[in-house]
């Protein structure tokens, strides 16, 4: 019991220190990579981007997330957490503010070379470098938590620090609306050019306090004791074997590991599932809640409405990564969150612009996909060790992230050529599915493990 309470002490110790700062990090990261959604209320209009544009240019961040994804992580292995995660705030800060200028941003010969627009060029190309320059973020946040927590308390750990997506979206959607229509014509901008600007600043700032506050790990923690340093390395390592060992599971220790572990690749594909419903619902989210019969300028109340499903989303999500930790079952958490977001996909194209039920679905939606990320990132962390888990993480979440790409992308062609986003929703519900199937067959060896 009192070995217990240690542990409990020293994890709460822990998670004061590192999740707050974190926390504040991904809320800003989060803000950074979806404004473009509000941005596009008003943006569209002023650069005549269609919504086919608008689509595959919010989705090109992360065909630049996906080709720097693997060795940014790899770095961060190399260099450590503290400097190489500032680096990347600093430098996609830099990168967001830049969003402002993008109808003056001189490319030279480029968009002439590609065929397309200055204006529509730059847009993709702000985009795939925000990419480039925030990939190894995400992963590299749960690799660090992997440092610092053991295996049966990752999921709980996870779903706190997620919750940041849905608290992102619940202030960040207000804020964005107020910050576009309060800045509107200030100093002759227009209000979604001040939404660039303003945002990006924390992330520049945020960078430079975790280069002064972060450590690289436990043995750099000076705020632990020797004994309490001790106990956090002894029960990551401890957890770490037992993962290795139980059941048939079968662990991987480096980078080549886990390329050639088929189920590295069945989880790509399962969070692809899931980010494809994710971006796509996310990016579009401040278009459909406008179609559901808010004026066309009232940017504020737009966010007001998209706190909704995200709020709800958010006090769920942290329930269901607790009961998964609490019974150490992951499958079906993963699962059964994939099947809810397909139900919440299927009903959005049913209903179409009927507000009351448009807003469950959407509830649905977002309920579902975090739920699916709060427990998603725990099942990798039971077969992956050491430089497979930097490389296989990355890689899961750098081929999944492709959904970012897909989902909005699909829904802005979709939207051109009938004037429906319907047949996108049904398209992604299917794919929900079929990766609650896939999360069953690849976790079939998984065993669950309750928390000590």
């Amino acid at each position: 019991m009192s070995q217990a309470l240690d542990d409990a002490a020293t994890f709460r110790i822990v998670a004061r220190r590192l999740l707050p700062l974190l926390f504040g990090c991904y809320i800003v990261a989060y803000l950074d990579r979806v404004n473009i959604g509000f941005a596009k209320l008003q943006m569209a209009a002023d650069l005549a981007y269609s919504d086919a544009v608008y689509g595959f240019g919010a989705g090109i961040f992360f065909i630049g997330y996906f080709l720097f994804e693997v060795p940014s992580n790899l770095i961060l292995e190399r260099v450590g957490a503290r400097r190489w995660i500032a680096r990347i705030m600093v430098t996609w800060g830099i990168v967001s503010g830049a969003f402002a200028f993008v109808d003056v941003i001189p490319w030279g010969p480029l968009p002439a070379l590609f065929g397309v627009p200055p204006v529509e060029f730059s847009f993709y190309a702000l985009r795939l470098l925000l990419g480039v320059a925030e990939a190894g973020f995400f992963p590299g946040i749960i690799l660090y938590l992997t440092y610092w927590f053991p295996r049966e308390r990752l999921a709980s750990t996870v779903a706190w620090f997620m919750t940041a997506i849905a608290v992102a979206n619940v202030i960040g959607a207000p804020v964005s609306g107020a910050l576009m229509q309060g800045f509107d014509g200030a100093s002759g901008w227009a209000g979604w050019r001040w939404l660039f600007v303003l945002e990006a600043a924390p992330a520049v700032l945020l960078g430079l306090v975790v280069l002064w506050w972060l450590p690289d790990g436990p043995k750099a923690a000076k705020w632990l004791t020797d004994a309490q340093r001790t106990l956090v390395a002894t029960r990551v390592a401890e957890s770490a074997e037992a993962a290795g060992v139980r059941g048939t599971t079968r662990t991987a220790h480096s980078a080549r590991g886990a390329f050639s572990d088929p189920r590295v690749w069945a989880l790509s594909l399962v969070y692809l599932a899931g980010t494809l419903a994710l971006y796509g619902v996310n990016f579009w989210m401040p278009t459909i809640i406008q179609e559901l019969g808010i004026d066309k300028s009232d940017y504020f109340r737009v966010g007001l409405v998209t706190m909704i499903p995200w709020g709800i989303a958010g006090v769920i999500m942290v329930r269901v990564g607790a009961h998964s930790d609490r019974t150490g079952e992951r499958r079906w958490h993963v699962a059964g969150s994939l099947l809810l977001t397909a139900a919440g996909l299927a009903t959005l194209a049913l209903v179409g612009a009927q507000p009351v039920p448009a807003m469950i679905a959407l509830s649905m939606i977002t309920t579902g996909v975090l739920s699916f990320l709060a427990t998603f990132w725990a099942v990798p962390a039971t077969f992956l060790r050491a430089s497979a888990a930097a490389a296989g993480i990355a890689w899961i979440n750098s081929v999944g992230n492709l959904g970012g790409h897909f989902g909005p992308d699909l829904i802005g062609r979709v939207r051109t050529a009938t004037d429906s986003s319907a047949a996108a929703f049904v398209v992604l519900a299917g794919i929900a599915v079929l990766g609650s199937v896939a999360t069953l067959v690849a976790t079939r060896n998984v065993t669950p493990r309750p928390a000590r």
